[in-house]
C-alpha cells in the first residue's frame, strides 16, 4: 500500500478539486465577451454562466440576471448544470469516504476495511473528474465553434472564461487523486497475494515430553 504521505498528497489534491469544482459551478464567467465600444469609458464586459448572466461596466456598475427557465436553455448548458452538480456530489462523497480509509487516520477499522474505503473513495473521485471534464469540454467546443462561425456577428461571439479553466484544472486534480487512491489499494491486495505470510510449525513442548515418555515405556 502506498505510504501515508502519498495518500495525504492525493487527499490535498482532491480538496483543491472539490473547491474548484464548486467554484466553477457557481461562477458566472463560463464565457466572456468584452465590448470596448468607442472608448474605454463605455466598455462593457458580458459574462454568461450556468445559472446567471452578468454585465460589468467600466464605471464600476455590476448587474446579474438569473436563468430561471431551464427548458429555454441550450442543451449543452442543461447538461453542464447536471453533470457539474453530480461532480460536486461525487467529490464530496469521495472526501468523506477517503477520510475514513486513509492510512494516517484512526477511523475505518482494520486495514482491509480501510483499503476498501480508499478504493471506493478513489472511484468517486474518478467519476467526479469525468463528470466535470465532460461539460467543460463540451462548453468549450460550443464557444470555439460559435467564435469561428462567420455568420455570427462579432458582438455575439464569446471566449472561454475563468470558470471553464477552473473546471478543467479541478477535474484533473480529482482524476489524479482518484487514480492514486485506487492504485494504493490495488498494490496492497496484489502484494498480499504474491507474498503470502510464511507459517512455521514448531512442535510444542508438551508433544516432545509425551514422545519422550512413550519411548521410555518401551525401553
Amino acid at each position: 500500500m502506498a505510504s501515508a504521505s502519498l495518500q495525504f498528497f492525493a487527499f490535498i489534491l482532491a480538496l483543491f478539486g472539490v473547491f474548484g469544482d464548486i467554484a466553477a459551478t457557481l461562477l458566472p464567467n463560463w464565457k466572456v465577451n468584452a465590448d470596448v465600444g468607442s472608448n474605454i469609458i463605455t466598455a462593457i464586459t458580458q459574462m454568461q454562466g450556468l445559472w446567471m448572466d452578468c454585465t460589468w461596466y467600466s464605471t464600476g456598475m455590476f448587474s446579474c440576471t438569473l436563468k430561471y427557465s431551464i427548458l429555454s436553455l441550450p442543451v449543452y448548458i442543461q447538461a453542464a448544470r447536471t453533470t457539474m452538480v453530480l461532480s460536486c456530489i461525487l467529490s464530496a462523497f469521495g472526501i468523506c469516504i477517503t477520510t475514513v480509509g486513509m492510512k494516517c487516520t484512526k477511523l475505518g477499522g482494520d486495514s482491509d476495511s480501510k483499503s476498501h474505503a480508499c478504493f471506493a473513495g478513489g472511484i468517486c473521485f474518478i467519476l467526479a473528474g469525468i463528470s466535470g471534464l465532460v461539460p467543460t469540454s463540451w462548453y468549450t467546443r460550443e464557444i470555439i465553434s460559435n467564435f469561428l462561425d462567420q455568420t455570427i456577428p462579432e458582438s455575439s461571439k464569446h471566449e472561454p472564461g475563468g470558470a471553464v479553466y477552473t473546471g478543467f484544472i479541478s477535474a484533473g486534480f480529482l482524476l489524479i487523486a482518484g487514480v492514486i487512491f485506487c492504485t494504493s489499494c490495488f498494490n496492497k491486495q496484489q502484494g498480499g497475494w504474491i507474498y503470502p505470510p510464511k507459517q512455521h510449525h514448531f512442535p510444542s513442548a508438551e508433544q516432545e515430553s509425551n514422545a519422550g515418555y512413550n519411548l521410555k515405556d518401551y525401553v
